[in-house]
Formats: C-alpha cells, sequence, structure tokens
C-alpha cells in the first residue's frame, strides 16, 4: 500500500494482450505503468512481421466472441469500429473429412440447421436445445465465471451461480454432453472442434465450455481488416492515450524484493521502482526463473505435473498464385483425431498423421498479400516439450503438404516464394514459453478457476500475474479479461492514501 500523494506506480511485464489490458485498466485508474516488453514490440504471441510483401500474424487468428473486445473498448470510453474494420466471415470456414468431403459452415442459422439435418434427421431441433444450454452457460461464464479472480472457493457462493449450477454442466465432459445430442460423427467432430482452443481433449474438458459453440456457430467468426494485429495496435493506442509508457527490448531479469512486498524490476540495463507489479510474461518463468528461489510459492514438480495446452508447428508462407479450393479458415480432420491427440495428451510424440489448420487471409483481405499471390498460414498442433529439429519440421511440412496439395488439386510447394517455420525452441526463445506451448495452461477440469495458479504470488504481496497460465485461461478474449481482473485486484488491495 502506497502512502504518498503522488500517483502509485506499477510495472507490467510482458506486452501482450493481458499485459496491455493490465497495463490500460491500471493507468486509467490514476496509475503511473510502465510496460516492459521482452521483444522489439508489442503482441507477445500475436506478434506481426512483413516479409516481401506479405504480412504475417505470428499466433492468433480467430476472432471468436466480439462483444468481449467491444466490452473492452468500451470501458475506455471507445469503440471497435475506431480503430479497425471487422468482416463477418461466411462462410465461417469448411472442414475437410476423408475423402476430401468438404463441410463448409455457415454464418446464418437457418442454414446451419439445414446442414444439420441434412446429416442427422432430427439435429436441427437438437442444435436448437444445445445453443440454447450454450448461451446461458456462456452469458454466466463470459460475464460472471471469467471475471472472477478465482482466490477463494467462496467466490462461487452466488446463488445465481448455484441456483444455475445443473445447466452449468460443470462436471460432465464435453465429449459426453455432445452425445446427448448429436450421433453423427460429422456433427461430433464440428461440436467438439473449438474445445482444441482450450487446450485438452473433449474428453477432460467441462461441458460447461459448451459456451465456445455458442460464440463459434451463434455469435459468429470475424476478422479484424488489416489482421489480427489490428487489435494490438488498437491496444496500444489505447494505452499510449492514457499514459501507459511502452518499453521494448527491455527483458526482465530480476524482481527485488523487500520484506515481502516488491520494489522493482530490473533488466539488464535499468531498474524500474513500482508499487506493484504485474507479471504478464510466462508465468512459469518468473516464478521459477526471474523471482528469488525464497519468494518461489510452486515448486519445479508442481509445474511438471500441469497439463499444458499443445504446442504448434507453424509455417508462415508466400505462395505466388491463387490457393483453389481454400477458404479463409480451413480445418483438416481428414485424419485420425483420437490418435492424435493421444500422441499429444497421453503419450506425447510427433505425431504420425496430424490433423492440421490452414487459414488464407488473403481470401478475405488482398492487403495481407501482393497482387495475385496468397498468404498462407499453417498449423499444427503438437505435444509440448518436443525436440523441434529443422529435419523434423521439414518433414512435416511436406506431410501436410502433400495433403493440401491434394486437396486443392494442383501444386503448391513449387510457387511458395517466402517459408518460415516455427515451433517449441521458438517460443521458448520468443516468450520463455513453458515446455515451448503455444496456448497455456489447458482447461481440464482439474485445473478450472481456484485450481489454476493464483493470480496473485502466495509470497510477494504485491505481485501479480495475469495471461495464459492463470484465470480465467488460454486465448484472445480470456487474455483480455485476465488484464481487467487483475488490474482490479491490484487497485482493490494497494490503496491510495493521500
Amino acid at each position: 500500500m502506497t502512502s504518498s500523494s503522488a500517483s502509485p506506480t506499477a510495472v507490467v511485464i510482458g506486452a501482450g494482450f493481458a499485459g496491455i489490458s493490465a497495463a490500460s485498466s491500471l493507468a486509467q485508474a490514476g496509475w503511473q505503468v510502465t510496460l516492459l516488453e521482452k521483444n522489439d514490440g508489442p503482441g507477445g504471441r500475436a506478434r506481426v512481421f512483413e516479409a516481401q510483401g506479405f504480412t504475417f500474424d505470428m499466433g492468433p487468428s480467430w476472432y471468436w466472441m466480439p462483444d468481449v473486445f467491444e466490452q473492452y473498448f468500451a470501458r475506455f470510453g471507445k469503440r471497435v469500429s475506431d480503430y479497425y474494420e471487422l468482416l463477418r466471415l461466411d462462410p465461417s470456414y469448411q472442414v475437410i473429412f476423408e475423402g476430401d468431403d468438404t463441410v463448409p459452415i455457415p454464418a446464418g442459422m437457418p442454414e446451419l440447421r439445414q446442414l444439420f439435418e441434412r446429416l442427422e434427421p432430427g439435429s436441427a431441433a437438437r442444435l436448437d436445445d444445445f445453443l440454447a444450454q450454450a448461451k446461458y452457460k456462456y452469458e454466466v461464464g463470459i460475464n460472471k465465471f471469467v471475471h472472477l479472480p478465482s482466490r477463494s472457493a467462496l467466490e462461487f457462493v452466488d446463488w445465481k451461480i448455484v441456483s444455475g449450477a445443473l445447466r452449468l454442466d460443470l462436471l460432465q465432459s464435453m465429449a459426453k454432453h455432445a452425445r446427448k445430442y448429436f450421433s453423427h460423427p460429422k456433427l461430433l467432430k464440428l461440436i467438439e472442434f473449438p474445445v482444441l482452443f482450450l487446450g485438452a481433449t473433449p474428453e477432460n474438458t467441462p461441458a460447461l465450455y459448451s459456451l465456445m459453440n455458442y460464440a463459434d456457430l451463434a455469435l459468429g467468426t470475424w476478422y479484424p481488416k488489416g489482421g489480427m494485429h489490428q487489435i494490438v495496435r488498437s491496444m496500444v493506442s489505447v494505452a499510449e492515450e492514457l499514459g501507459v509508457k511502452i518499453i521494448y527490448d527491455q527483458e526482465v531479469t530480476a524482481i527485488d524484493v523487500a520484506q515481502g512486498r516488491a520494489t522493482g524490476v530490473r533488466t539488464a540495463t535499468d531498474f524500474y521502482p513500482a508499487d506493484a507489479v504485474v507479471a504478464g510474461a510466462d508465468y512459469h518463468h518468473i516464478e521459477q526463473q526471474v523471482l528469488a528461489p525464497e519468494y518461489r510459492h510452486y515448486s519445479p514438480a508442481y509445474w511438471d505435473s500441469r497439463t499444458m495446452a499443445p504446442s504448434s508447428l507453424l509455417f508462415y508462407l508466400g505462395v505466388d498464385r491463387k490457393l483453389e479450393k481454400l477458404l479463409h479458415h480451413n480445418l483438416f480432420f481428414d485424419a485420425d483425431f483420437s490418435q492424435h491427440a493421444h500422441e499429444i495428451y497421453e503419450a506425447p510424440q510427433w505425431p504420425s498423421r496430424p490433423l492440421f489448420y490452414a487459414s488464407v487471409p488473403s481470401k478475405t483481405d488482398p492487403t495481407v498479400a501482393p497482387a495475385g499471390q496468397e498468404n498462407l498460414f499453417l498449423l499444427v498442433p503438437v505435444a509440448p516439450g518436443l525436440d523441434d529439429p529443422e529435419a523434423v519440421r521439414e518433414k512435416y511440412y511436406h506431410l501436410i503438404m502433400d495433403r493440401l496439395e491434394r486437396h486443392c488439386g494442383h501444386p503448391i510447394r513449387d510457387a511458395v516464394v517466402y517459408k518460415r517455420s516455427y515451433a517449441h525452441a521458438d517460443f521458448v526463445a520468443d516468450y520463455h514459453s513453458f515446455k515451448g506451448n503455444a496456448y497455456g495452461l489447458a482447461n481440464t477440469l482439474k485445473q478450472t478457476a481456484i485450481l489454476k495458479p493464483s493470480l496473485k504470488s502466495k509470497k510477494v504481496s504485491n505481485l501479480y500475474f495475469t495471461g495464459q497460465l492463470t484465470v480465467p485461461g488460454p486465448g484472445v478474449p480470456p487474455s483480455l479479461i485476465s488484464g481487467q481482473v487483475v488490474a482490479k485486484e491490484v487497485l482493490k488491495e494497494n490503496l491510495i492514501k493521500n
């Protein structure tokens, strides 16, 4: 608690979504905020780079839950439309099944109901029921659950939550829940696909997260013109307008602690004093390597026992031709999902025949590629903690390109004019990512809410954590909320006394 009449000072570590969100929320409340970023630009995993006329978003490519972004900017008196133009995709995406059986997912609900009914008679009415329940979970989950700091079970003793606990399906798996409504294999894959964003299999993900189906099928898939990094640029603009000082190329190497309180942080060149420190960088790295041993609450064994979300093998490709039969978002489910999941979660190894995702944002936005060319982003979910030498990356590049070319019906590799791969070692080097994971901590039942690593240090009274390894969890909208939640806790516990 600061006792001076001057504005209190905060240092936020990491200029990803959660870090910028926390910094802006504190600055709005009158704090002097310095945001330190290890890399040479903002965004964290949502950084951007340009090469040979192509603009590549490095990480997140799905824009779901538009209401969360609107609510974020509204708290600062702004609107999304003040910064970027949102386009709704229709079809939202397409799924490629075995035998090159392609199913586009329409944006309109009448067309979506027709698709379900065609695949499984009677399922359109069940889809209505499923989405009605998912909407309830979304409204309770996004407006209630994810805004709780999850520091005590007492936070959840709310009559609305208790009275509707059965409707939230907290103890049922997503896999079991989906099968109450649908039996067709394609529909089950479609319903279970969004939980991949949560970093766990449907069997290990609480059915609460059918709220993701409401976000997907009802609220729609959107795209910010210019790319996902437009969100980051907009957030930085808000932060700087509020007075946040953002300093790049400043990796925090130590947090100074005296009498159980952080007094500031050190980089290779400077010391930044602070009344509170918020770590938006990798939680494991800050706690296990930046903090001195006596101030670490969690043990190495604790971290090793966590179920991490997958890592990713990514390829950023510039292609000097148009790509046939691909939409903006393409999910290749032309392989055995259960086998791939087994090789991620149960027997970690490089997958034998992986599912993969292909994004072609130039289908929607010609500004991200030169005229007549395509911007192609490929992602293979893989187990964290694997070695990823160049030979392995190349093997999987050709493996998925074989399938991509077969689907498109024409060569692609000979038209690739730019190529960059990115995997475990890069996540570690750029973000100190624990085990090279791409998404954070998996949202399993045993790692939900109060069972996640705490957003506040147990040994340093003014050190807080935000982002994908604490509440509410991985993903862009949760990260925006995480920063707001932690800022609220900082403000509550570090009152200004004039």
